[in-house]
């Protein structure tokens, strides 16, 4: 994990994605969690963050004035940071994509076939069976999340089943940041690191996740249960926070399985990777898990050395509330007057910011993607005001 955080890091001061070093508070309530503290601070020591403490109640609240009573002490966490999970995934495909890869969205794989002798080097070829065709490979990655396991016993295997672990969050308005300036975690539990109260990189307040096993993998409903029961947290662990507005409630999920750690398995008989089980510090981990990947792969008679020159990680948009915006930029508002035409104004995304999204290399193919990577339609009213101006611009160019 260490390792991902520090690639991740260098990766986004490159590529221009929002990253704020908030720091965190490990919080504990009870004195069991306060008798795990010096563990956790070991174990910490041992993974080579030697920067954290254990504290008292007195500084705990020094910390976070705003935190609700009965704090019996707490571990620091300097280094924690908050990212802008949609710019980074977005990044990585980007970059992928001016290194020679297809992205080929909405395609979904339905089955698996050997081919003998494929391109003549008698190792033969995969071939996947898609809602799109057939998507011939000498070497397959299976890094297909929630689907992960169902892939993975196309190419034979039963090692994991994926549970979608649903997760429901609070979003508070930008007001309620003051409350908030570093994350405040829990001690974590078997179930992971349970419910937090995280700055977000968008000057909001983030409540949450709850942790509900579910069967259906694409539900990411909201619910009154879930609600009711972050209402309960937050009024535990922040009530000034609870007086808050809620700007919007979201739900993700989870690829919980019934193993502790990430499934990564190598078939090199069937050219085959599966990077499997990745919960939700996948995002830090993203990019050490793909070099010990590539490690597996050259390994297994994999040529990864890097075709011609590489280029540099694309420079991606900062939605970030923390760095200056396009609106706020008087010289970049002088070169082009779009980037001062304000169309969501909760966020304050331009029409600059708008059109550039939409003639990215790898557009939004619809509303939801055009909100991930400029944040309209994400503020206060949800797009009530500008929801139909940006659909219609959305609109045009689908229609050009």
């Amino acid at each position: 994990m260490r390792r991902g955080y520090e690639l991740l890091g260098g990766y986004a001061e490159r590529a221009g994605i929002p990253v704020e070093r908030t720091g965190a508070l490990l919080v504990a309530w009870t004195g069991e969690e306060l008798a795990a503290l010096d563990g956790l601070a070991d174990k910490a020591a041992r993974n080579g963050c030697r920067e954290c403490e254990v504290v008292g109640a007195d500084e705990v609240y020094r910390q976070v004035p705003a935190l609700g009573p009965g704090a019996l002490g707490g571990l620091t966490v300097p280094g924690e940071s908050i990212i802008c999970p949609w710019t980074t995934t977005l990044a990585f495909a980007t970059e992928a994509l001016a290194r020679g890869a297809a992205v080929l969205l909405n395609t979904r794989v339905d089955g698996v076939r050997r081919d003998g002798d494929g391109g003549g080097d008698g190792d033969g070829e995969t071939v996947l069976l898609t809602n799109r065709g057939p998507l011939r490979a000498r070497w397959v990655v299976n890094a297909a999340g929630l689907g992960s396991d169902a892939v993975d016993r196309l190419f034979g295997h039963e090692r994991y089943t994926v549970t979608p672990r649903r997760g429901e969050l609070l979003v508070f308005d930008k007001m309620a940041g003051p409350l908030a300036n570093r994350i405040v975690l829990p001690v974590p539990g078997s179930r992971g690191k349970g419910v937090l109260i995280s700055p977000t990189i968008y000057g909001n307040v983030m409540l949450g996740p709850t942790a509900e096993d579910l069967r259906d993998r694409a539900d990411t409903s909201t619910s009154e249960e879930g609600f009711a029961f972050l209402v309960d947290k937050g009024l535990a662990l922040m009530p000034a926070l609870m007086r808050e507005e809620v700007t919007a409630s979201y739900a993700g999920l989870r690829a919980a399985t019934e193993h502790g750690d990430y499934q990564v398995h190598l078939d090199t008989a069937r050219r085959y990777l599966v990077l499997g089980g990745i919960r939700s510090t996948g995002l830090t981990a993203s990019m050490a898990l793909a070099e010990h990947a590539a490690e597996l792969l050259a390994e297994a008679g994999l040529l990864t050395s890097v075709r011609g020159d590489v280029p540099e990680p694309p420079r991606m948009p900062n939605i970030g509330e923390a760095f200056p915006r396009p609106y706020m930029c008087d010289d970049l508002i002088a070169g082009d007057p779009a980037y001062g035409t304000v169309v969501c104004f909760c966020e304050r995304v331009t029409a600059g910011e708008i059109r550039d999204a939409l003639a990215s290399p790898l557009p939004p193919a619809d509303l939801d993607g055009l909100r991930r990577r400029t944040r309209a339609m994400m503020g206060r009213c949800q797009g009530f005001f500008c929801g139909a101006e940006i659909a219609g611009r959305l609109a045009r160019v689908e229609g050009s």
